[in-house]
């Protein structure tokens, strides 16, 4: 099977976030055959829920599709490095890799802060791939804040 990125759909999940008032981060899960089985963008203030993360929404949706709490051999992109809630639940999944756009140096929990799969009690560790659209990924952020400010 040829690589196919799937950042455009997870860039497309965090514009709609950032036009709902939410922080722009959007996810995508591929399961192994390359199909995308869920999406979604963050909706923390729109459920009053901060695990609303998109990528907390993406593997609930994944894991109903596929009627396990377990995605071996699932993918995930997702536009910003994952906060450590977010990386721990994703070693719980199993996700096969994860490929994300913009660094978090403030609160990620993957390359930083946290760095959850560097942890000898992560249960799995799956790949990581970093800076696939990054920079469309942080303009978007960084867009988002500046008009929050003022």
């Amino acid at each position: 099977m040829v690589f196919k990125s799937h950042m455009d759909k997870a860039l497309a999940e965090a514009r709609a976030a950032a036009e709902r008032g939410e922080v722009p981060v959007g996810a995508v899960i591929v399961a192994p055959d390359g199909r995308v089985v869920s999406s979604a963008g963050n909706r923390t203030r729109e459920l009053n829920d901060p695990t609303a993360h998109a990528e907390i929404l993406a593997l609930r949706a994944a894991c109903a599709e596929a009627g396990s709490e377990r995605l071996p051999g699932h993918d995930l992109y997702v536009t910003l490095e994952p906060c450590a809630m977010c990386a721990a639940a994703l070693a719980a999944a199993r996700i096969r890799r994860i490929y994300y756009g913009a660094s978090d140096p403030k609160s990620g929990g993957v390359a930083h802060g946290a760095r959850v799969f560097a942890h000898p009690q992560a249960h799995h560790k799956p790949e990581v791939y970093d800076g696939i659209a990054a920079d469309e990924a942080s303009d978007l952020l960084r867009r988002f804040f500046a008009s929050q400010r003022g």
